[in-house]
């Protein structure tokens, strides 16, 4: 059995679960009881915001999350992105996190991978001589 996860919201936040959107009308949290993937609202990145392969990727993971009944079309798509970043990189810190990430998509892990891909966006804006203040820097959840 998983370790319950604690999830708090401010007002008018709204978190993403297995699917559903749940909306938070005051400052509360709860408790996720079982292995569910879920995302904050300000961890999700908008299509306009994947101007990085890096993001295009975490775009990809995070439909995987958002939209579960697509995840075979999601999953091929996915495929083919690694397959072409693979050989796009030659940080080895970002290969090696590709591979895990690789790996834990593989294992039905997505909700671990977006979390090990968010440590390699900053890394991958540094490549390209990004502000790390950049308006769409994806943020890592306090």
């Amino acid at each position: 059995m998983s370790v319950a996860t604690r999830v708090t919201l401010r007002p008018g936040e709204r978190v993403f679960i297995n699917g559903a959107v749940l909306a938070w009308d005051g400052r509360g949290s709860f408790d996720i009881l079982n292995d569910v993937p879920y995302l904050l609202e300000h961890e999700i990145l908008h299509a306009q915001q994947t101007v990085t392969p890096l993001r295009q990727l975490y775009y990809i993971l995070q439909t995987m999350v958002l939209e579960p009944d697509g995840m075979e079309t999601t999953r091929e798509i996915f495929t083919q992105t690694m397959d072409a970043l693979s050989g796009a990189f030659s940080n080895a810190e970002i290969l090696a996190g590709l591979a895990a990430i690789r790996w834990q998509v593989a294992e039905g892990a997505v909700f671990p991978a977006l979390k090990m891909l968010r440590t390699l966006v900053p890394i991958e804006d540094q490549i390209l001589g990004r502000n790390k203040h950049a308006e769409l820097r994806i943020v890592e959840a306090g």
